[in-house]
């Protein structure tokens, strides 16, 4: 067992474990050395990406959780989670396209459920583009709910769907 801010758990956690071998991913808590391979997906995912100085205080903030997939010895995608006590939120989630459609992001979420429960969440949130229909429809169908819009908030011109999970 690894500690990290002062919890407990395996080092890789393997979420999908009724998918086909080919397809299984590990989760692990991100590295600096992952960055480089973050910046690639997260540039090809968002037309505003993160910059590296984001990660990077991701992986040190005290309250962040920030997770990459790996399959193939690669990062197939990666999620940062924020959790304050009875709140967690997604703040950033993507996964390589090459990796798309094969249950890394369902993966990704389950296992920022699973933390954000560990640390005492109560709930988990998060904004998407109204835009991003796919994102959209994998959080409903993960039981996410719309609790609101917030107008213009990206780039000020496209409006975020608020949503909410209890967990």
């Amino acid at each position: 067992m690894t500690a990290e801010k002062g919890l407990h758990y395996p080092p890789f956690c393997i979420i999908s474990r009724n998918m086909p071998d080919s397809e299984k991913h590990d989760i692990r808590p991100m590295r600096l050395e992952d960055i480089e391979q973050i910046l690639r997906i997260e540039q090809a995912s968002f037309s505003f990406p993160w910059r590296m100085e984001h990660f990077i205080h991701e992986i040190g903030a005290p309250y962040s959780f920030p997770f990459v997939s790996v399959a193939d010895d690669s990062i197939s995608g990666y999620i940062c989670l924020k959790s304050i006590f009875e709140t967690a939120e997604i703040l950033d989630i993507a996964v390589a396209r090459e990796f798309r459609n094969r249950g890394v992001a369902r993966s990704l979420l389950l296992h920022a459920e699973e933390r954000s429960r560990l640390l005492g969440a109560e709930r988990v949130q998060l904004e998407v583009r109204v835009s991003n229909k796919a994102a959209v429809a994998l959080y409903e169908k993960s039981g996410f709910i719309r609790t609101g819009i917030r107008k213009r908030y990206y780039e000020g011109v496209e409006d975020a769907i608020l949503m909410e999970k209890a967990l």
